[in-house]
């Protein structure tokens, strides 16, 4: 079958202003007044008036095919592909070429006047075109469209944790700090909106007991959810998520304090990441991972550390959205009486329904009314 036909378009990008115009001098009149030549001395291209952020516009050509968004349109010739490994701050990315050299990159501002809705315009995972300027510094030129990310929201905005990965495997630790299976639910629906495979860990079973589990875990095993039971520490589960990870680009996520970072080094020792107690004071993880970063596996594929995070409001869903997120309410969304069913309030509700009667699971059902009423927790 022959490759989809990109179009040529041109689209008009707002910029807003950046750099301050030189302040009026507050004494301009009187100097007018008592020394003129003064006055015949100013550059008259300086603006010494105008307040707020101005806007310009900029047209740009952008090229994609009917199933893609738009791209900027750039000479090949002169840029290089890569990877974002890193993004460092809010303008900066370390970014491996495809010769595996690493490069320092500096983003192009059009990139992040594209990118406004988002907390930052380049991510970890990210394939991109960039500009080499010398032998380990460049500037980032286009970002390729995305098949997969997961993300949140973050000061209303959308944070993208980290693009293009195949799986995500989401830790919860059974104490310390507590299980919250909520969270992995929310985990699991930015997983689903995503495009990524979704993995539950149960970490440092050796807190407790995994047979008292097994209900919670056997939930998502029906569901076609791989669930693991590791232990860090002790080497339990190791070689079963080392196998899932084989191959394959996968970010793990959960909260603070899991054990992220230490499965990661269990894993692979040579790794060496950096891992924290928790507090004694809040029973919460401290953030031991600042940035998330790709890691290369000697055996095959990609790792991804990420910052814990311990709440996780989903980006760009609408309320309507959320039954499509839980995979279990599918079979019984068609047999709701009324199209249009929330499935909270409603009669004839065929999910309530099913929860009534033990085919979902009620756990299941009160995170997806705290997803649906907004609830952040």
């Amino acid at each position: 079958m022959p490759a989809a036909k990109k179009k040529s378009k041109k689209i008009r990008v707002a910029f807003h202003k950046n750099r301050g115009k030189r302040a009026r001098s507050p004494d301009l009149t009187r100097t007018s007044r008592e020394n003129q030549e003064a006055v015949d001395d100013l550059h008259n291209h300086e603006r010494l008036s105008g307040k707020g952020t101005l806007t310009r516009f900029r047209t740009i050509i952008t090229s994609s095919t009917a199933d893609e968004e738009p791209v900027r349109d750039i000479d090949s010739q002169t840029t290089l592909s890569g990877r974002v490994l890193m993004a460092v701050g809010a303008n900066q990315c370390r970014v491996q070429a495809e010769s595996g050299e690493v490069y320092l990159c500096s983003i192009r501002r059009l990139i992040r006047t594209l990118a406004r809705d988002g907390r930052n315009a380049v991510v970890a995972g990210d394939r991109v075109l960039f500009t080499p300027e010398n032998t380990c510094t460049g500037v980032i030129e286009r970002i390729e469209p995305r098949h997969s990310a997961l993300s949140r929201v973050s000061r209303n905005k959308a944070h993208v944790i980290v693009a293009n990965v195949d799986q995500a495997v989401i830790v919860a630790s059974v104490a310390e700090p507590a299980l919250k299976p909520g969270l992995i639910d929310r985990f699991l629906c930015s997983t689903e909106k995503g495009r990524i495979r979704g993995i539950v860990c149960i970490n440092k079973i050796d807190l407790g007991q995994a047979h008292v589990l097994q209900p919670l875990v056997g939930q998502y095993a029906r569901l076609g959810y791989p669930v693991i039971f590791t232990d860090a520490l002790n080497g339990v589960g190791i070689p079963q998520l080392r196998a899932l990870l084989h191959g394959q680009e996968t970010v793990f996520a959960g909260q603070s304090g899991v054990g992220k970072s230490s499965l990661l080094n269990a894993i692979q020792p040579g790794l060496a990441l950096s891992t924290g107690a928790i507090s004694d004071d809040t029973s919460k993880g401290r953030h031991t991972t600042r940035v998330t970063q790709l890691l290369q596996m000697p055996g095959g594929g990609w790792v991804v550390d990420t910052p814990g995070i311990r709440s996780l409001q989903l980006w760009d869903i609408t309320r309507e959205e959320v039954e499509g997120l839980f995979v279990d309410f599918r079979p019984f969304v068609p047999h709701c009486r009324f199209p249009d069913c929330t499935h909270t309030h409603e009669r004839s509700c065929a999910i309530k329904q099913a929860v009534d009667h033990g085919q979902l699971s009620i756990m299941r059902y009160q995170s997806y009314l705290r997803i649906f009423h907004g609830d952040e927790n």
